[in-house]
């Protein structure tokens, strides 16, 4: 076997041979250099040819040529891969270990080489031509000749019990005397009481057709085995065919032979092996009888084929992506795209999802990224993010897209990039390059280590950032991009071996390295804290107020939830700043550190307990509203249990938002006591609401809140949800507040009193702790003052 390397500079005098009939360039200096990957026959040498992956060949800066890498001669001397061009030189340069490698990698491209042009038969970086092969008297499915060789070590490997089997059966009873044929065809001598026959028969046949069958099959393997450093265990002690006498086989006796034998086989097994025999034979004849006889499988560029073995390892195919998503509208193509959680979810509980994107380099071992590829991935990135964007912005899809708008929407609606809330946050969306690396003792695997961080000439990780503000990092525009190498043999040997089961399993152990590794790199210059707003702060409400400071810096992955994550930077001039804001923050929200995937609420929850033992306690100042401005403004009256009540509707709740809530009635269901429909309640227009407990005659307190607006319809199955501390039946609506007031002082007693007799008069009933409502007007008039 002839080995050449992809893209290294030959002297043209050493492969003009090798090369003949294929395709190449030749520069001034006469060197050439070969542009494809893959194998092919060359009939004027009777021989194979690799041209193998530069992934196997780096740099030498002393040399100042290309070598192989991590190979050594035994005197120490670094190997070129002009030093192993012909089977001689494989012999004298290197060593056992590695020449059984090259032939078991060489087979491996080439079984990569085949799955790629199954899976794209119109693709135009494969270049595909066999001969065709005749047996058993019909045309069989074309194959190369090392695919027939392949099937052949294939067989051996997997029918081993079936030879054994069947040769145990022929050699049953040999040599045991068959005595009918023994008494009737010999003469026997009388000595005493006994007779000695001098000349038994036994049972051997003279000629056993299957026999031979299996001589010839491994004596081809043999014949593989020292012509192609195959290492085929033939564990049958056979007298087999070599030397001239295999020669004579491969120029034409074989097929004649094996011919002459054709009808003597029954079973499916030793017909399937007399095919194989057949096709072996008749290929390797024609080759040798035909000079213009060439086959091969070649990659025009192997790139293309690298990128489709991480696709399909690690993305999701661009077919199952929506359009403008991987094939963007600019006319760029990202190589790899997937969603899978957010670098902000929690592991175990949130699915909140991303867009992964990925990039893949072809380079040799150890090249560096160019300036190019990396300004191209932040491209890729912020089209993404617009793609995002725009699917749910009705005017961003012309009139005949929106249809497919409205079905990608449908399929993407819990990936929304951006924060919805008060935040305007956008999630982290992880960007990454993927090249290749192969092991200095070339492990096809390692199970921990086939992908690792790519690093540079220090050992630190190769990420980069950009950024507008180097201290917001739930940005639009601050983009993380980070560098792995994956074992380039055992990607290969994955790929393949196309065992769906085997993908799967990497794949998912590879999207999780990716995502605990981009967390490290923006831990590495973050400071990553959960925070909720303490007891009676409503956190919307701050975040409005000071939207400047926390752009970019405040994030809520879970929707209208209280938890949020709040990020900066570590190593930033303006340290003292950012310092001063977490203590300003810290006065309105419990803050704790917490790592990216950490689940917040466990992480706030015990300082959160500790906060809900303390009373719930009425701020000194409160904003004055003066009912006065518009006396038609609705008021409600609402009762709250014990203090439990009072803490959930301050916040105590998942949701961490000052809410209260009423007994909802839903049209068509049965009558519920104190319950009004969502429309009554609409109808009232509240804007304040005074709160108040058992006692209220003796003490005297109320607490009010401004509304900020209302939930309509809250399921009982939702309420539960929420932490309530008491037991629910039925829906709810709900009113949400953005802080406690003061309305002046009340006397509160005989409000209530007084509504409850309105009530009355209008509905002809009350239930106890019934909400009431007024009109500012009404409250007016039992207001002492301020």
């Amino acid at each position: 076997m002839y080995i050449l390397f992809e893209e290294h500079q030959y002297d043209s005098r050493l492969v003009e041979n090798v090369l003949k009939d294929i395709y190449v360039l030749q520069d001034v200096d006469k060197r050439v250099s070969v542009q494809y990957v893959g194998y092919f026959y060359n009939p004027h040498l009777h021989d194979c040819v690799f041209i193998l992956p530069k992934v196997l060949l780096k740099d030498d800066k002393v040399m100042k040529t290309e070598v192989l890498a991590g190979v050594q001669t035994e005197t120490g001397e670094k190997v070129k891969p002009e030093d192993v061009l012909t089977p001689k030189d494989q012999e004298k340069y290197l060593s056992n270990e590695y020449r059984k490698f090259i032939y078991e990698f060489s087979v491996w491209v080439y079984r990569a080489l085949n799955v790629f042009y199954n899976a794209n038969p119109t693709s135009k970086a494969i270049l595909y031509k066999h001969l065709p092969q005749t047996g058993r008297g019909r045309r069989h499915r074309a194959n190369t000749y090392l695919d027939i060789v392949l099937s052949l070590i294939a067989f051996n490997q997997e029918n081993r019990d079936f030879v054994l089997f069947a040769i145990k059966n022929l050699h049953r009873g040999n040599n045991k005397i068959n005595w009918t044929r023994t008494i009737s065809h010999s003469q026997g001598f009388v000595q005493g009481k006994d007779v000695v026959y001098l000349n038994p028969v036994n049972k051997k046949r003279v000629v056993n057709y299957e026999e031979e069958l299996f001589v010839i099959f491994f004596s081809i393997l043999n014949y593989l085995n020292q012509e192609y450093g195959f290492n085929t265990p033939i564990n049958i002690q056979y007298e087999l065919i070599q030397g001239k006498q295999f020669k004579q086989y491969l120029h034409g006796m074989g097929k004649t032979r094996l011919m002459q034998i054709k009808y003597k086989y029954f079973s499916d097994k030793a017909l399937q092996l007399w095919d194989l025999c057949y096709a072996f034979f008749d290929n390797a004849y024609r080759i040798a009888t035909n000079t213009h006889a060439q086959e091969y499988i070649l990659a025009k560029s192997f790139n293309v084929i690298f990128e489709a073995m991480i696709d399909e390892l690690i993305g999701t195919p661009h077919n199952m992506i929506p359009k403008g998503l991987a094939d963007q509208r600019d006319g760029k193509q990202v190589d790899h795209l997937y969603t899978d959680l957010a670098l902000t979810s929690t592991d175990s509980q949130s699915t909140r999802e991303v867009y992964y994107i990925g990039d893949s380099k072809y380079y040799k071992s150890g090249h560096s990224l160019t300036s190019e590829s990396i300004y191209k991935q932040y491209t890729y990135a912020r089209n993404v993010v617009q793609w995002n964007i725009n699917l749910f912005l009705d005017n961003a899809y012309d009139e005949e897209d929106r249809k497919k708008r409205d079905e990608d929407r449908e399929r993407f609606k819990d990936i929304h990039l951006q924060d919805a809330s008060e935040t305007e946050g956008y999630d982290v969306i992880p960007n990454f390059f993927i090249s290749a690396f192969v092991y200095d003792d070339h492990r096809y695997n390692d199970s921990h280590n086939n992908i690792k961080k790519h690093t540079d000439g220090k050992g630190e990780h190769c990420t980069k950032v950009s950024y507008q503000f180097p201290d917001r990092l739930f940005d639009r525009d601050t983009l993380f991009l980070s560098q792995y190498d994956v074992n380039f043999l055992y990607v290969l040997y994955l790929y393949a071996r196309d065992k769906a089961n085997e993908k799967a399993q990497w794949r998912r152990h590879v999207r999780d390295v990716f995502r605990e590794e981009i967390r490290e790199v923006i831990q590495r210059d973050y400071k990553i804290y959960a925070m909720r707003a303490r007891l009676g702060v409503d956190g919307s409400l701050y975040l409005r107020q000071h939207f400047y400071e926390l752009n970019g810096r405040v994030f809520q992955p879970y929707g209208e939830g209280r938890e949020m994550y709040f990020a900066y930077a570590r190593s930033i001039n303006k340290w003292e700043q950012t310092q001063n804001q977490y203590d300003e923050l810290e006065k309105a929200f419990i803050i704790k550190e917490c790592g990216m995937g950490k689940d917040p609420q466990v992480v706030l929850m015990p300082t959160f307990e500790k906060e809900m033992l303390k009373p719930v306690e009425t701020p000194k100042w409160l904003t004055m509203h003066y009912l006065e401005r518009d006396p038609s403004r609705g008021v409600m009256v609402g009762y709250y249990k014990n203090n439990e009540h009072l803490k959930w509707i301050m916040g105590y709740n998942d949701k961490g938002s000052l809410v209260y809530n009423v007994r909802l009635k839903l049209k068509g269901e049965e009558e519920r006591e104190g319950a009004h429909t969502a429309g009554f309640y609409g109808k009232q227009k509240v804007q304040f609401v005074i709160l108040y407990t058992d006692g209220v005659e003796k003490t005297g307190e109320y607490r009010v809140f401004h509304v900020k607006d209302t939930a309509s319809k809250v399921t009982e199955k939702r309420m539960r949800d929420t932490w309530y501390p008491s037991e629910v039946k039925g829906p709810y609506f709900f009113y949400r507040f953005d802080e406690e007031v003061n309305i002046g002082k009340l006397r509160i007693s005989e409000l209530i009193e007084h509504l409850k007799q309105e009530h009355l008069k209008k509905f002809n009933s009350y239930v106890n702790d019934e909400p009431l409502f007024a009109t500012a007007e009404e409250v007016l008039e039992y207001r002492d003052g301020f």
